[in-house]
């Protein structure tokens, strides 16, 4: 897939990291610098993927089986390619999604053992080469993010997600951190504690050695 100028980032991470205040902030500072961006999460983003994150999410009757879910997963990826993210990224913008297929792989994969070949089979079915020039981990200890989480939440009822065991979560946030060892080229693993504007510089630092000095110098 040719992209031109344009870049799709996503952010990666734990329940509660700050992912989608991150990319408003990211968002901002790309502004700034004359560069238009989308903002977008998964599940969902696009219409379809939306009905699709309300049947995976609901809580209350508890989740799907591994596999169930791994496809829902795909399903509402594919419809949020198609109707989103491919056609914002053909038009010159970059995008920036609030978690992608390296949220299965380990929730879906590592977590509930659905095998590394079922995942990129699909992987390679559905994302196919629109994959990410850049993830940001947002590393957190799991008990600080559930914290976060909770207060968020306020008196909502918690997705089935958030629901899971502390021990879960921080599972969780092992699965992130080996994902990240074993691509270091696409990956970078950002210290998610301080304030807003203190993550927020780390993740622009990152982004301007990764992906905005490569452009400068082919200009």
């Amino acid at each position: 897939m040719v992209k031109g100028s344009s870049r799709f980032i996503t952010i990666e991470g734990g329940e509660g990291a700050g992912k989608s205040t991150q990319i408003a902030e990211l968002a901002k500072r790309l502004a700034e610098i004359g560069i238009s961006s989308c903002g977008t999460r998964e599940p969902g983003g696009s219409q379809g993927a939306e009905r699709i994150r309300k049947l995976i999410l609901k809580s209350g009757e508890g989740r799907f089986g591994p596999l169930t879910e791994t496809l829902l997963f795909y399903a509402a990826r594919n419809d949020h390619l198609e109707n989103l993210i491919r056609p914002a990224l053909l038009g010159g913008q970059w995008v920036i999604c609030d978690r992608f297929s390296d949220s299965t792989r380990v929730y879906q994969g590592s977590m509930g053992a659905i095998a590394p070949e079922t995942l990129s089979l699909l992987d390679l079915l559905v994302v196919g080469d629109t994959q990410p020039d850049l993830t940001i981990i947002l590393d957190i200890p799991a008990e600080v993010g559930l914290q976060r989480a909770a207060i968020r939440r306020g008196a909502a009822v918690a997705d089935v997600f958030e629901s899971e065991s502390l021990k879960f979560h921080q599972n969780l946030r092992q699965g992130f951190l080996a994902l990240a060892e074993a691509d270091p080229a696409r990956c970078v693993v950002i210290n998610a504690l301080g304030s807003q504007a203190e993550v927020a510089s780390r993740i622009w630092d990152a982004v301007s050695v990764r992906l905005l000095r490569p452009i400068g110098a082919m200009r």
